[in-house]
């Protein structure tokens, strides 16, 4: 009897733990659910996911007649043996951002990156560069040369070695030249001066080397550098003398920056045409004469002219010009 109840008390303080344990695993339990609701309630968002964004979608860029395209800078050019290194432009280099807080680099999300077109190559005379020659002069007439523009407006106007010429790539260009004594002209590429004429070397209008010294002096060490100048101008086109729908040369006149190419729509495709040491651009199987054109700058900006029928030797204003930079 005894062993019987002390089996009873033992059984008896069996359940009871038992019923502890249940008790204790319940109410933690409860206390973590506590927990994780008064986490839930003071996060941000109200429990919405913070590692997801959206990423808008770019929009399509619009089409337009004139086409434009302007990287930021151009590409620093390797200058050429009569060249001087570029000087940097002030301001030009990027400040360093300031450090984000941990808050900031938390929220905010990665920049979008601007991808730059490619640019078509300005040739031997590049924006940014200055360059050093010597500056001689010719009897420049009524402005007519080499570049075939015609007689010229004014005379501010000079010859580009034969070097820098680069088949006729440097006329129309404005360039800004400077002597030793700080006497400057800008003058417009309407001619080539041919060799022995070194690298680096401008031929100048009689009128436009007065503006830098005596024409006595014959010859005066200078520095030049391409410009984008203001003006009210606008581009012309011009089809060569005897230019017809089966053969045709093509120039560009008024422009404010050198012309990089010309292309010819034909076939549902553009296609560039040669250009020749007399200033035009040739299309001698007649392809996309009197058809769309489009221009490109050595800036990248290209001018797209539709209507332009073949007219032999008239110039067609077209209403547009390259931007100024």
């Amino acid at each position: 009897m005894k062993v019987t109840r002390h089996a009873a008390s033992r059984r008896r303080r069996t359940r009871t733990g038992t019923r502890g344990l249940r008790t204790t695993a319940i109410a933690a339990l409860a206390a973590t659910g506590v927990v994780l609701c008064l986490v839930m309630a003071l996060r941000p968002g109200g429990g919405s996911d913070p590692g997801r964004t959206v990423a808008a979608p770019a929009a399509d860029a619009p089409s337009s007649t004139v086409q434009q395209h302007m990287p930021s800078r151009s590409p620093s050019p390797s200058p050429s043996p009569s060249s001087a290194p570029p000087t940097a432009t002030p301001g030009a280099s990027p400040s360093k951002p300031p450090a984000a807080t941990p808050g900031a680099r938390a929220a905010a999300s990665k920049p979008a990156r601007a991808v730059a077109a490619e640019v078509p190559s300005a040739g031997r005379i590049r924006p940014g560069v200055t360059y050093r020659g010597l500056a001689t002069h010719y009897d420049a007439a009524d402005g007519n040369g080499a570049c075939l523009f015609g007689p010229s407006d004014g005379l501010m106007i000079a010859a580009m070695n034969h070097t820098d010429y680069e088949t006729s790539k440097a006329c129309g260009a404005y360039i800004r030249v400077r002597a030793a004594s700080g006497a400057a002209v800008t003058v417009k590429i309407t001619n080539e001066c041919p060799l022995p004429c070194a690298p680096g070397q401008i031929d100048l209008s009689k009128q436009a080397f007065a503006k830098l010294g005596a024409l006595s002096a014959g010859e005066l060490s200078i520095t030049w550098s391409l410009l984008s100048p203001s003006t009210s101008d606008t581009v012309a086109v011009r089809y060569k003398t005897g230019s017809t729908q089966y053969w045709c040369g093509i120039q560009v006149v008024g422009h404010r920056n050198p012309v990089a190419r010309l292309e010819v729509r034909a076939d549902g495709a553009w296609r560039s045409l040669s250009r020749t040491e007399f200033n035009y651009f040739l299309s001698e199987q007649g392809t996309g004469c009197g058809g769309a054109l489009r221009i490109t700058d050595i800036y990248g900006e290209q001018l797209q002219l539709d209507g332009i029928p073949v007219r032999a030797d008239v110039l067609q204003p077209t209403g547009v010009q390259f931007r100024q930079h």
